[in-house]
């Protein structure tokens, strides 16, 4: 099939490289326009723009995908279908009817579970054991559509978002490729998803990814994987932002209060809700990231000193 490849981040740059590697015939790519990037804040093409760039592929960058000369570009391309994984805007009507065979987008979650924009994010904060991959027929309505194929992955104990989202690319880069194989033969046809089990999963604010050290050890942690490396999970020590990596849980210790920082020669214990845990990597205000250890051996915190304090006394 003559397909349009839609997207933008990293997380899609598996997909459109197993479609361009498939028998179909990727005719354009569209995502983003370029952004500022790094600290010069330069305007930078997106991973999927580099990409299609390198394999000579044409890129639309429209501000908005229902700005005309976007929509007539498409209608002259005349894609038989359109793949689209994290593009990051709206597809209007006008141009999910242009494909014979719609827009097939690739969700991260097994839907009707974690509709929205952080699936992955919401799987790991909730304690899920089980997400995935699905292929649906995009609607106008919020991750709604029919669903043509998944494929399942395990939450692993230590997971972070930005682990199990590389895993979820990669598997569903071949649900893809089988996705528009089995649309293009006529084997594959789209279900409607359940009724039940639906649930939501927002876009992560800076706010979300505050720590709640009064929250219990399993909490914590959840919210800290959730939030690695997107949005970044943080707190506060002496009035600064303290971004907080991956945090080691320690059972069988004795609890400290929520936010108390004990520093050992095996690590730096920080207390919760219930039983500590141990920092790993931390990134001051400022600096760049570092061992919990080199910090506080900076920091030298006093005895009884917390992390998140101004949010108690506030």
């Amino acid at each position: 099939m003559r397909v349009l490849f839609a997207g933008t981040p990293e997380v899609a740059v598996p997909v459109l490289r197993a479609v361009l590697a498939s028998h179909h015939e990727v005719v354009a790519v569209l995502t983003r326009p370029d952004a500022p990037a790094g600290r010069g804040r330069k305007l930078t093409p997106s991973p999927v723009a580099a990409l299609a760039q390198d394999a000579g592929i044409e890129v639309l960058k429209p501000a908005k995908p229902r700005d005309a000369d976007f929509l007539d570009r498409l209608a002259e391309l005349a894609p038989d279908c359109a793949p689209i994984v994290a593009y990051g805007g709206l597809i209007p009507r006008a141009a999910l009817d242009i494909p014979e065979h719609g827009w097939v987008n690739l969700h991260f979650s097994l839907l009707p579970s974690w509709r929205g924009a952080a699936p992955v994010q919401h799987a790991v904060m909730a304690g899920d054991d089980v997400t995935g991959a699905c292929t649906f027929r995009l609607e106008e309505g919020l991750d709604t559509g029919p669903v043509f194929g998944l494929v399942t992955e395990e939450i692993r104990p230590t997971d972070t978002s930005g682990d199990l989202l590389a895993r979820l690319a990669e598997s569903g880069a071949k649900l893809m490729v089988r996705t528009l194989d089995g649309i293009e033969d006529g084997s594959l046809r789209a279900e409607p998803q359940p009724a039940e089990g639906v649930s939501l999963a927002p876009k992560l604010t800076v706010e979300d990814a505050r720590v709640n050290w009064h929250a219990p050890a399993l909490r914590v942690d959840r919210l800290v994987r959730a939030c690695t490396p997107a949005p970044g999970a943080w707190t506060t020590f002496r009035g600064e932002r303290l971004k907080v990596g991956p945090v080691r849980l320690e059972r069988g210790r004795d609890s400290i209060t929520p936010g108390e920082i004990v520093v050992e020669k095996s690590g730096v214990r920080v207390g919760t809700g219930s039983f500590a845990v141990v920092l790993g990597e931390v990134k001051p205000q400022g600096k760049r990231a570092m061992p919990a250890t080199d910090w506080a051996r900076g920091v030298r915190p006093e005895p009884g000193e917390r992390v998140g304090a101004e949010e108690d006394a506030g």
